[in-house]
């Protein structure tokens, strides 16, 4: 787990279509919530926090200070200006850090593929993060799935091939596919027309034989 990140919020009582002011004030507004806590609505310094938290992923955990309160959490969801890119609000999932959690972890795909580099395969991409069960504290930031294994064409990686840190359940399906070399898109069509082609000149000779008989 990555070095834990310090938030610092306050409590807010503006709700509702007011909290447009705050946006316009330089503030961002978010709320925490959780299995032990009652919902807090906060805000935050918006020209502090917005870049961190839009590059924050739903696996890091973070400690949020509400007030001089600390609190372990999980940034579980973000809303997004689409025009700006910027955040315009974030929910974040109070957790105990004695118990354990479920939440999504992305698949960071790292080195080459020698089937593609040597080859001219295409890397076929499939799930890109995966469900998980652990403790807090052992909860990967991302988990590395090395791609340098896949020599030849028509080669895989599933869930169930995946390597993770002690203390790591991991609950997608096993037989859900991550990574897959494929043959490019040309020499599909064209392997398909000779499976085709074939069959026919078979069908064609038996007729032909049928004729003379």
């Amino acid at each position: 787990m990555a070095e834990q990140l310090k938030i610092q919020a306050t409590k807010r009582t503006v709700i509702g279509k007011q909290v447009r002011a705050l946006r316009r004030q330089g503030m961002l507004p978010g709320i925490v919530y959780g299995k032990h806590i009652s919902p807090i609505p906060i805000m935050l310094n918006d020209k502090e926090w917005n870049r961190p938290l839009s590059q924050l992923s739903s696996s890091h955990i973070v400690t949020l200070e509400i007030d001089g309160e600390e609190y372990p959490v999980l940034l579980r969801d973000k809303q997004r200006n689409y025009i700006a890119g910027n955040v315009t609000h974030v929910d974040f999932l109070a957790v105990s850090m004695t118990e354990k959690l479920r939440t999504e972890v992305r698949i960071e795909l790292v080195g080459s593929s020698p089937a593609v580099t040597d080859f001219g395969g295409v890397l076929v991409t499939g799930v890109t993060e995966v469900e998980v069960e652990c403790l807090p504290m052992d909860l990967p930031d991302v988990i590395p799935v090395d791609i340098s294994s896949l020599v030849k064409i028509g080669q895989s990686i599933h869930v169930e091939d995946l390597s993770v840190p002690a203390g790591v359940t991991v609950l997608t399906a096993p037989h859900e596919m991550i990574v897959q070399i494929t043959v490019p898109a040309g020499e599909e069509v064209a392997a398909e027309a000779v499976s085709t082609a074939e069959p026919e000149v078979v069908e064609k000779g038996k007729k032909e034989k049928e004729k003379e008989e």
